[in-house]
């Protein structure tokens, strides 16, 4: 049974950082493209970043570039993301998806696996 849990979030004052973590069992998780999206209140479920299965590959949202960094530890079965210089607009629940694919898929339809979510909150 494959399981992603995310755990990171929280509440953080604009201009702050905080780093998500997402812990996958049940997989070869080194043969995965992994992602993060996010959804904040009332929007569609975005695409914040993704990261191909060695890590020699990334995608980023136009909205986080410069700010945002996915990485991932294979011995660790663990995928990151780091995010500095948060934005009230930021504010969303993360998820972490998990995708059997040789790139960096970026659509959520293309993912097979969740996670459940962590609430990120940025104050202004």
């Amino acid at each position: 049974q494959v399981q992603l849990v995310e755990s990171g979030g929280g509440l953080v004052q604009a201009g702050g950082s905080l780093r998500l973590s997402c812990a996958a069992s049940g997989l070869t998780f080194s043969g995965y493209a992994m992602a993060w999206f996010r959804r904040a209140p009332g929007k569609e479920r975005d695409i914040v970043a993704s990261i191909n299965w060695t890590g020699s590959r990334t995608n980023y949202a136009d909205a986080v570039k410069g700010r945002f960094t996915i990485s991932r530890d294979n011995s660790k079965n663990t995928v990151y993301l780091q995010m500095n210089n948060l934005k009230p607009e930021d504010t969303a629940v993360y998820y972490c998806a998990a995708e059997a694919a040789w790139g960096t898929p970026v659509t959520p339809n293309e993912y097979d696996y969740w996670g459940q979510g962590t609430q990120v909150t940025v104050s202004s």
